[in-house]
């Protein structure tokens, strides 16, 4: 066998780079840095190379026809000018803006940067395929036709093919709005003093609006954060630990008809949260079902105030929360308990170990392991449970501050909501986005990575 220590630089692999290209094409592959396609042209990938030309010019057209426009715009948010005319009915002149729309110059400059960033990576491709496409020919062997690469689409690349599609939809309907909103956070995007149609760069400051404790903004994005957070505890944790009791007792060997109990508790699942909320609204109300009944009873004199009082509204959609959320984690720890080996139970019984010892030393340590990514996500999730704080208490009571958007049990999600859709405070609610991300990032990341589920992957294996 050859001694791959004494081989000489030719017997490796080519590498198809750019820098190669560069370095050691021919006077075509590097024309082709220019006019894409001119190398697989001359090396009779004819169908290919007119076809990357092609891309080329349509580029370069859009970007006479809009692109660099859109670049130039990008840095003033577009233009306005006052046109002054004489009105013969109102007897006065009257003054008119005419220009483009902030909203259009930033979406389309986002967009054209996008776009070139995709033709960077485009064009990088086209000139590894003419090095390719060189060195084959130099060496005698054999280049794909346009026929060849359709069929290698089917074979070798069919994950191209594959992706090409949820890549481009990704593009367009992910990164391109995240980008976008992104961006209007440090501009001044809202409706006041009529700044909808024309904003401008403000750099930092709407982020200086939320994080002071001195405005209204900030004093309410400090106020809504504590409660999201602890919303989320409660919320996370009640479910985890009441779904995890309520799979214990149905897998218990002694619950009879274990079939008909989860049957009753997935029933909730099955209603759609939309309805059912709804409805639990409507009964916890002043003039509910609820307080009526209470009422008739005896039991109350006056209706408890489930959503007109702050205290009283938390710990409502905290406890609801618990009837949507403690199904689901019911038919998760269902089947984890049911994986877990027999063999560690049987062993224990044999060292005389009670049924809390069994619990506590190998029922719920293997849980906890198995689940915690889960516990995880369902942390992030309840952050951004829109549809729970919405559909019960709509953010509501009121804040006592005349001025605050926010109400008492809104998350930031709900609050982002209001704030955009109710408000039109486009940078303060991406403010809010950008700071909702970076509080789940870091406690999702750090309390993921000191969790037995990353440290010891294969401690239950």
């Amino acid at each position: 066998m050859k001694n791959i220590f004494k081989r000489k630089p030719s017997d490796f692999p080519t590498e198809y780079t750019v820098s190669n290209a560069f370095k050691k094409g021919d006077a075509l592959t590097k024309l082709s840095f220019l006019l894409l396609g001119v190398g697989n042209v001359a090396k009779k990938q004819v169908v290919k190379g007119i076809l990357f030309l092609i891309t080329e010019l349509a580029y370069i057209g859009y970007m006479i026809s809009y692109g660099f426009y859109s670049l130039k715009e990008l840095t003033t948010l577009g233009h306005y000018e006052k046109i002054e005319t004489w009105s013969e009915e109102d007897g006065c002149y009257i003054y008119e803006q005419v220009g483009i729309e902030s909203i259009q110059v930033l979406l389309f400059g986002v967009f054209t940067i996008i776009l070139t960033l995709l033709f960077i990576a485009f064009w990088r491709e086209c000139v590894k395929s003419a090095y390719k496409a060189q060195c084959l020919a130099k060496e005698g062997k054999h280049i794909n036709s346009f026929k060849d690469d359709i069929k290698d689409l089917f074979n070798v690349n069919l994950h191209k093919l594959l992706l090409t599609l949820p890549l481009a939809g990704i593009l367009t309907f992910s990164v391109l709005p995240l980008i976008f909103m992104i961006l209007q956070a440090f501009t001044n995007y809202s409706d006041v003093d009529n700044k909808l149609l024309k904003f401008d760069w403000t750099g930092f400051d709407a982020f200086k609006q939320v994080l002071s404790l001195k405005g209204d903004i900030g004093r309410q994005f400090w106020s809504v954060l504590l409660w999201t957070v602890i919303w989320a505890i409660f919320a996370t944790v009640l479910n985890y630990i009441f779904g995890m009791i309520l799979a214990l007792v149905i897998n218990r060997k002694g619950t009879r008809c274990k079939g008909m109990w989860r049957f009753f508790f997935i029933l909730s699942i099955a209603i759609p949260q939309f309805v059912s909320l709804l409805i639990v609204r409507t009964m916890l109300k002043d003039n509910g079902a609820i307080n009526n009944i209470l009422m008739d009873w005896g039991l109350i004199d006056t209706p408890l105030p489930f959503w007109t009082n702050a205290t009283w509204a938390r710990v409502t959609v905290i406890v609801v929360n618990l009837w949507v959320g403690i199904p689901y984690t019911m038919l998760q720890m269902t089947g984890i308990l049911q994986n877990i080996p027999a063999d560690l139970y049987e062993a224990a019984r044999v060292d005389g170990a009670n049924s809390f010892v069994v619990f506590f030393k190998i029922t719920l340590p293997y849980m906890l392991f198995v689940t915690m990514p889960h516990l995880i996500t369902t942390f992030t999730g309840n952050i951004n449970n829109f549809n729970v704080i919405y559909l019960l208490s709509g953010g509501g009571p009121a804040s006592e501050h005349l001025k605050d958007t926010a109400g008492q049990t809104d998350l930031l999600v709900t609050w982002l909501y209001k704030l955009t859709i109710d408000q039109n405070d486009f940078n303060i609610g991406a403010v809010i986005g950008i700071m909702t991300f970076i509080v789940l990032a870091i406690v999702s990341l750090v309390t993921y990575r000191n969790t037995n589920s990353y440290k010891d992957e294969e401690g239950f294996q």
